[in-house]
């Protein structure tokens, strides 16, 4: 098969590579330097396993910078990020549309797989629209990271379809996989967007839970640790993704869940407006934890939202850093991945020796071995010492 896929950012490019393995993948991104990182067979993403492949594997794959019109594709992944716009209240599809507009003017005779997350009945009108392009959506569940893993050994494949084409797709997906015998489940378009955004606001929901149980045991002088251990043997619990934190953020929690809710226009619900006003209000409690210690500057300890994640956008650390300098607390911050001197008017260190002293309190989401010579300054919820 040939495949063209658009956008070479998480999802894209743990995409791009699996698919490249046993197919002739193309690769377009309007910035340069990721395209330049796929033909050098350099990881555009931070994420070890896309990095291995790239070396070692031998793969059939190229970026390009410019459209490539004229050629012939069987199937057209769309990539491209999607985010939520709190002025319309609703998911900015901007980009995917542009992508299929693009697709349909150049009259390109091919399938196209969207793996986009979408509010619910996008794909319904945009196939309205464009009746001669079958467009079919694929959610993705990739984690910053592992994205390339989790497509290695994904725990389902979802496909927003029943047609031939779909099912081609999905045997593409599995071929490329180290886990031959995984689940695929045939849906309509609705139900497929459906499952990626009640998905997240489930993981949301799970963050949130185990966070207020964390508020919890802080203000009443309780141990976090012995609690969640003795709730998470339950089976029905289980003993995973419940390490607290300073509240769930990234690419995709907080947007999913505020279009879910969105969806649950004139459905009654309480559930996922609480799931939003927890993560608010965790964030909010926490300021005030640190504010009780009375730091004269406090340290913030990278902005990404986790280990092995270059991503800070709408990282939970920017809502903590936000309440303390509410405070008049003044916060320095330990960032390699930004390059100005300045974030928010609050300087950027780029030596963290230096950054050490001159924080009397760091505060870290997810702690670190480089922070192992001061955890006496160290304020983090992070109690299992993992994601």
């Amino acid at each position: 098969m040939k495949i063209l896929v658009l956008g070479l950012g998480y999802v894209g490019t743990a995409n791009a590579v699996l698919l490249s393995q046993h197919n002739e993948v193309v690769c377009y991104d309007l910035n340069q330097d990721r395209v330049n990182s796929i033909n050098n067979q350099i990881s555009p993403i931070d994420d070890k396993e896309v990095s291995e492949f790239l070396l070692k594997k031998k793969l059939n794959l190229k970026g390009v910078s410019e459209f490539p019109f004229g050629e012939n594709f069987d199937f057209v992944i769309i990539a491209t990020p999607t985010n939520y716009d709190p002025d319309t209240n609703y998911f900015d599809t901007s980009s995917v549309e542009s992508c299929i507009d693009q697709l349909n003017t150049q009259n390109f005779k091919t399938t196209i797989i969207i793996r986009s997350t979408l509010p619910v009945g996008f794909v319904e009108v945009v196939q309205k629209k464009y009746h001669n392009q079958e467009i079919i959506f694929v959610p993705e569940f990739l984690r910053e990271g592992r994205a390339l893993h989790d497509s290695l050994y994904p725990s389902r494949i979802i496909i927003g379809s029943h047609s031939d084409q779909a099912k081609i797709f999905a045997k593409l997906l599995s071929e490329g996989a180290k886990d031959q015998e995984v689940k695929t489940i045939y849906t309509k378009s609705k139900e497929a967007e459906s499952s990626k955004l009640f998905a997240n606001a489930y993981l949301a929901m799970r963050v949130t839970f185990f966070n207020e149980l964390d508020s919890f045991a802080m203000t009443r002088g309780l141990d976090t640790k012995e609690i969640i251990q003795a709730v998470s043997l339950d089976p029905r619990i289980g003993d995973y993704y419940n390490n607290p934190s300073f509240g769930y953020g990234g690419y995709c929690l907080p947007k999913d869940t505020k279009q879910l809710l969105r969806n649950f226009d004139k459905v009654p619900q309480k559930i996922m407006e609480a799931i939003i006003d927890s993560n608010t209000m965790r964030k909010d409690f926490l300021g005030l934890e640190i504010a009780k210690l009375k730091p004269k500057t406090v340290g913030i300890y990278k902005l990404a939202m986790k280990e092995g994640s270059d991503n800070i956008r709408e990282s939970s650390m920017q809502g903590i850093m936000k309440r303390v300098k509410s405070k008049g607390i003044p916060v320095i911050i330990y960032e390699p991945l930004i390059e100005e001197e300045n974030f928010f008017n609050s300087p950027i260190y780029k030596d963290l020796e230096q950054f050490k002293k001159d924080a009397d309190l760091i505060i870290c989401n997810r702690n670190s071995s480089e922070l192992s010579d001061v955890q006496d300054k160290i304020f983090t919820r992070d109690i299992f010492q993992k994601d």
